[in-house]
């Protein structure tokens, strides 16, 4: 025991060497050239609509320092008040004050922007500030800056209930679901932006006229702004870019919808892309589609609230509705290209390139079936398809389906195409098995590339791809001419003696 003391007495004087037994202001250092480092110099909010808050964008603040630093503040400049949160340690704020970093450790804010309305009606405009830090009378800034656009903005349960116009000035927003009353045209300006939240739709009881009387005179670029028509989802952030699903998309109601028209138009990232929902197969609602793109559709497990029963996505999806479609593209749907339950679906000049490299797809990109819908419909559910000069193609080997086909048979007639298809190679029907390999048609090898386009995910690595033809496709002068559609989905004009097949005529090498 008389050794017990002195032993306590030294093992608590070699305790007191160690850093955790130095006093607590001697673990952070004072020097004021231990400065921050910043996971950017500036954080970018790039096309942020007015009134409609953003995303979050992560700003990562680094010590380098072996030793502790305490930052005094952190805060706004707010040179535009109100534009902009930040988040930090849980807590939404414009500033905090004395915030540790350990040595070699960081901290994570978040920011967040809301923009006002701006004088600039009509044209972008910026809005920035400086998120500023002081440490050790050492101070640091970080900039914020947002690219704003005013938009008109519809929902989240607004009634067109007279004739109207949308105008291109200015990008139109949905915020649930806007309703074009029965009797009532919507007309939409060539070069309109329309943008669509999560979950928003627009609802036709009436009839929608997309660039009915635009008729350019020349061939338009393919990333043409003045004509085409352009709708999307609203995260404008490079990720989104391509992400199918992120609003639902333009449904044709079946009571009253009549004289549909959609020209020059690109409809993307949606659940479907044009959807007629007559369930109970009353009289046929149409729509009429021309020069039309429709991409990166998804919509698995879409439920319908009048019937309850839930469907896949589809660029376009008819229940008992008739679709003339001409100069389309359909691309990158992740269930269906073309999915109807009966109704009518003239297709001329299209080109189906389902390749869906973000989906793994089982399902034909072309499908029609003529089981009912809803068990209490009275009606027969009568299919007829009609494939003319077009191009039926995708990631699997069987792009085609036609359920109980024999059942309805004389109705399908496909002329002048290009399909890819085992089930359907045969050159005729054989009992209940349906042969297309007639008619001037070509059943394509197994080869994914065989139709030859520019560039696919068959042919090229990224996703920027280009579905005009190849100089040696093989759907090159192999159609028909059609004095109706005389020229292609970018206005080029066709060849009289012999078009080529699909939406596009041949680049001239």
């Amino acid at each position: 025991m008389r050794f017990l003391l002195p032993l306590l007495l030294v093992f608590s004087a070699l305790l007191c060497l160690l850093p955790g037994c130095e006093p607590k202001e001697d673990l952070f250092t004072t020097d004021g050239s231990a400065k921050l480092a910043f996971s950017a110099d500036t954080v970018l909010f790039d096309t942020v609509f007015a009134q409609v808050g953003t995303v979050s964008k992560r700003l990562w603040v680094y010590n380098r320092n072996a030793r502790a630093v305490k930052v005094s503040e952190i805060r706004l400049s707010d040179t535009n008040p109100g534009t902009y949160s930040l988040l930090i340690n849980g807590d939404e704020t414009k500033a905090a004050t004395d915030l540790e970093i350990r040595g070699k450790d960081s901290l994570l804010i978040l920011v967040k922007a809301v923009l006002g309305p701006n004088a600039a009606d009509n044209k972008p405009f910026l809005v920035d500030d400086q998120l500023l830090f002081n440490t050790n009378g050492n101070e640091q800034g970080v900039r914020l800056v947002a690219y704003g656009q005013n938009a008109y903005f519809h929902g989240p349960e607004e009634h067109i209930r007279r004739n109207t116009t949308w105008p291109k000035n200015r990008p139109h927003v949905i915020y649930g679901v806007v309703v074009v009353d029965a009797g009532v045209t919507l007309r939409i300006q060539p070069g309109t932006r329309i943008y669509s939240h999560a979950g928003s739709a627009m609802l036709v009881r009436g009839t929608l006229r997309i660039n009915e009387n635009t008729n350019p005179t020349a061939e338009l670029a393919p990333t043409d702004t003045a004509t085409f028509v352009r709708f999307q989802g609203d995260r404008l952030e490079a990720f989104y870019t391509d992400t199918p699903g992120q609003w639902a998309g333009i449904q044709f109601d079946a009571s009253s919808s009549r004289n549909n028209l959609v020209r020059f138009t690109e409809i993307k990232n949606a659940s479907f892309g044009l959807l007629i929902y007559n369930p109970l197969n009353g009289p046929h609602p149409k729509v009429t589609a021309e020069n039309t793109i429709l991409r990166n559709i998804s919509g698995a497990a879409l439920t319908f609230a009048s019937g309850g029963q839930s469907f896949d996505g589809s660029g376009v999806l008819g229940f008992s509705g008739d679709f003339d479609l001409r100069n389309c593209l359909f691309t990158n749907c992740g269930e269906y290209a073309m999915l109807g339950y009966g109704g009518t679906y003239d297709v001329n000049y299209c080109t189906v390139a389902n390749y869906t490299p973000q989906f793994r797809r089982n399902s034909a990109s072309l499908s029609f079936t003529d089981k009912p819908v809803a068990q209490q419909t009275a009606l027969p559910n009568t299919v007829r398809v009609s494939i003319n000069n077009s191009i039926v193609w995708g990631s699997i080997r069987d792009e085609l389906n036609f359920e109980n086909g024999q059942l309805y048979r004389p109705n399908v007639v496909i002329r002048n195409s290009i399909l890819r298809t085992e089930e359907y190679a045969g050159a005729t029907d054989v009992g209940n098995k349906l042969g297309f390999d007639n008619n001037n048609n070509q059943i394509g090898p197994i080869d994914p590339n065989f139709p030859k386009f520019k560039s696919s995910p068959a042919r090229s690595i990224g996703n920027k791809y280009d579905y005009r033809l190849d100089t040696l496709s093989p759907a090159s002068n192999k159609g028909v001419f059609n004095p109706t559609i005389p020229r292609d989905l970018l206005n080029k004009p066709r060849s009289v003696t012999a078009p080529d097949l699909g939406a596009y005529e041949r680049v001239n090498p």
